[in-house]
């Protein structure tokens, strides 16, 4: 059996690991508060807290429904977003203490454990992009061009995902900070209007005759900062593969959207000595 393939029956079992143990209930804490106006009854106030103490306690199960599936490393990239609509469902509520605040009359709170059954929406099939480059397999210095289309007006997120597990965000960048897209539109990255290139180029130290990487594209219907975009240095905004921060924060928003506000796609391409 190759290195490879074992390689590839590890990553599975790993994953499949993940998923069952992603599928199992937990309990969580969350507290909850509500203030009285003018206008409210005490009983509408007590119902406002549990209600916020709930929707706190699925967002909090939620939180732990992704790390379980959250990439170890932004190699993975390509690879995950597949649990990021992950939704919470409370099976059984326990009051854990209630009453009204000491200092504040008018504020109640009320603190509570939930159990939260993870639940895995299907994405709607009504929003795609679609993604090609002007070649698939490239030689080291050669320049690549990226073609994308959407089936509606979106906010594209273009990602490339080297061989070292390094993401860098190709759009938007320092440049071009507008990555609005119209529907049915063919657009190519980069753009003639802009001073950017982009070359097939070895990561340093890379000791292979051929690499593999990935461009990925996530697209969202609305304006969303999914990414913190802070350019001090160069065109582009690059996370190391021990970055995990930039890749959990990017799930966390992801999962903040409904399924069907997003949608993303994948292709590989390869570059040889």
């Amino acid at each position: 059996m190759s290195v490879r393939i074992l390689k590839f029956i590890i990553f599975i079992l790993i994953i499949s690991s993940y998923s069952y143990a992603s599928e199992k209930p937990v309990w969580v804490e969350a507290d909850g508060e509500a203030y009285m106006s003018e206008i409210d009854t005490p009983k509408e106030v007590i119902e406002r807290a549990k209600k916020d103490a709930q929707t706190k306690a699925i967002e909090n199960a939620v939180g732990v429904f992704i790390r379980s599936h959250t990439l170890v490393s932004n190699s993975q990239l390509a690879e995950d977003l597949t649990y990021t609509s992950v939704r919470g469902k409370i099976n059984k509520i326990e009051i854990i203490k209630e009453g009204w605040d000491v200092k504040d009359r008018n504020l109640y709170r009320v603190k509570i454990k939930a159990l939260v059954e993870p639940i895995y929406p299907e994405k709607s099939d009504g929003f795609m992009v679609k993604l090609t480059l002007s070649k698939y397999e490239l030689k080291e210095g050669d320049g690549v061009k990226i073609f994308y289309k959407a089936n509606r007006d979106c906010y594209v997120y273009i990602f490339s995902i080297a061989t070292d597990g390094s993401v860098t965000l190709l759009l938007p960048n320092s440049i071009q900070k507008d990555n609005f897209a119209k529907a049915e539109k063919i657009y190519e990255f980069p753009s003639a209007e802009y001073n950017i290139k982009l070359k097939a180029m070895f990561i340093p130290n890379f000791k292979g005759n051929i690499a593999e990487e990935k461009i990925k594209l996530i697209a969202t219907k609305n304006k969303e900062e999914l990414i913190s975009l802070g350019f001090k240095e160069g065109i582009f905004q690059v996370y190391d593969a021990k970055s995990t921060g930039m890749i959990s924060d990017l799930v966390r928003k992801l999962n903040q959207l409904d399924p069907d506000e997003w949608t993303e796609t994948t292709t590989i391409y390869i570059i040889k000595k």
